[in-house]
């Protein structure tokens, strides 16, 4: 294969990708007249990639007139790319971004029915300090890493009723956190696990829009107090929003 050939190849590599990113949650299905405005291709070039996508399985074909959606090809690599994905390894860059920001403890934390558990941390450099430590696990309704958590799983009242069983976490106070929690976007802590210790955490999400676990910070009351909280809260929603886009989420969680 000559050089030219080669160029010519991946120049068409290229292009085919930008057809398949330019389809997303919004417009999931294009027609040839929207995918032009879209992508620098002539008409002919286009149809000629359209056709080898979907020839691949990259791309289908609906309705008349004509519209294209993503093929079963794509899905297969997504589920690929899912079973491969090794979250602490993801989400080290965005914890190691928080611990140098605030200088306190940073877990990362993931659901498991009732319970939720501790995946990763970064544990402050300061003499005064709460940590947790990987493999630690806690009920889901106590904590703000549990709540961040809760308050965006799809959980009936009585499922949510199951979990406070044995807890000492009283329904109507949960109720009124998750609510709470949901609006604002982050949930907080103070004295509950350990006495003394604060916590913010701001939940995460999947490909899918499903909350995937929630990101905390730990420390003292005597450093964290209300304004500082509030700041903490800030960078973990801004910091959070990057890992969900990592996982694949590419909205808005509601």
């Amino acid at each position: 294969m000559s050089e030219t050939e080669k160029s010519d190849n991946v120049r068409a590599v290229g292009r085919a990708l930008e057809i398949l990113l330019a389809f997303t949650p919004q417009d999931y299905e294009l027609s040839a007249a929207e995918l032009l405005k879209r992508v620098d291709l002539s008409r002919p070039t286009l149809y000629r990639l359209l056709y080898t996508l979907q020839e691949h399985g990259f791309l289908a074909s609906v309705g008349d007139p004509q519209r294209f959606r993503l093929g079963p090809a794509v899905a297969k690599l997504a589920h690929v790319w899912t079973a491969g994905i090794d979250l602490a390894s993801i989400a080290e860059p965005v914890l190691r971004r928080i611990w140098q920001e605030t200088s306190e403890s940073v877990s990362l934390y993931v659901p498991r029915g009732e319970l939720r558990t501790c995946i990763a941390e970064l544990p402050s450099p300061h003499p005064l300090s709460f940590r947790r430590g990987v493999g630690y696990t806690e009920k889901i309704v106590r904590g703000a890493t549990g709540r961040a958590i809760l308050a965006f799983l799809d959980l009936s009242s009585q499922e949510i009723r199951k979990y406070v069983q044995g807890s000492g976490v009283q329904m109507k106070e949960l109720d009124a956190e998750l609510a709470q929690t949901r609006k604002r976007g982050y949930a907080t802590s103070r004295s509950e696990l350990i006495e003394g210790a604060v916590a913010v955490a701001a939940p995460f999400f999947d490909r899918s829009g499903r909350v995937a676990g929630s990101m905390g910070v730990y420390g003292p009351e005597v450093r964290l107090n209300t304004a500082r909280q509030q700041q903490i809260a800030r960078l973990l929603i801004e910091e959070s929003a990057k890992l969900s886009e990592a996982l694949g989420f590419a909205g808005v969680a509601t």
